[in-house]
């Protein structure tokens, strides 16, 4: 394994997310579990109450929700969310996260390339 991802992108390999998942009483805790050519892929659990204040990122991302509830604010409009709701975020779009419980998310993060002129 990778001293800074749980999988070794080198190697096929299985990782149960809700045993990977781990919750603190008061914060967000992130583990990535891959970071390897412009895509990377974190573990994030909330415990409730906690946010991440507006901000954006020139990533493009997917955020599927695994278990818990929240609410995401994208470009202003609030969005409740529950295990099993995925989002799609273009690079750029603002965005917030509120825990209204304790959940747990996979996110997705994909840096685009420009492609070369013909």
């Amino acid at each position: 394994m990778s001293k800074s991802t749980l999988f070794d992108p080198t190697q096929a390999g299985v990782i149960h997310l809700a045993e990977a998942t781990q919750f603190s009483d008061t914060g967000i805790v992130s583990r990535a579990l891959h970071d390897q050519g412009g895509v990377r892929v974190s573990l994030f659990t909330y415990a409730a109450g906690q946010q991440i204040t507006e901000h954006a990122t020139p990533a493009r991302a997917l955020v599927q929700i695994l278990s818990g509830a929240c609410e995401f604010s994208l470009a202003g409009k609030k969005t409740p969310l529950r295990a099993g709701d995925l989002v799609h975020m273009p690079p750029g779009l603002p965005h917030a996260v509120h825990a209204t419980e304790a959940f747990s998310m996979l996110l997705v993060t994909i840096r685009e390339t420009k492609a070369a002129p013909d």
